[in-house]
């Protein structure tokens, strides 16, 4: 799978997690190049805390549109040192 902006590549992986519909990239994945660190978290209750981050391509930006749960609860230790991107966002995942 890959995870691209307008035309850019930010993530791609052929092992790919999928959990409530949404498919978690292997964190090493990541172009790094493309990520910004967001203050953002939020709380799932049964996933625990998730970090954000913006995509950054040029000067074009999309705020909070990717997370990742660094400490699992144990229901969903399998997208530990995983990310996903929200969808209808900007981001395209082929």
């Amino acid at each position: 799978m890959q995870a691209t902006f307008n035309g850019t590549v930010l993530a791609e992986s052929d092992d790919i997690a999928m959990v409530d519909g949404n498919p978690y990239f292997p964190r090493e994945a990541m172009n790094t190049e493309f990520f910004r660190d967001s203050r953002l978290t939020t709380v799932c209750g049964w996933k625990g805390t998730a970090r954000y981050w913006d995509v950054v391509v040029g000067n074009q930006v999309i705020a909070n549109v990717v997370w990742a749960y660094d400490n699992p609860k144990p229901d969903a230790e399998k997208i530990r040192e995983r990310f996903a991107f929200y969808r209808n966002k900007g981001v395209t995942l082929i």
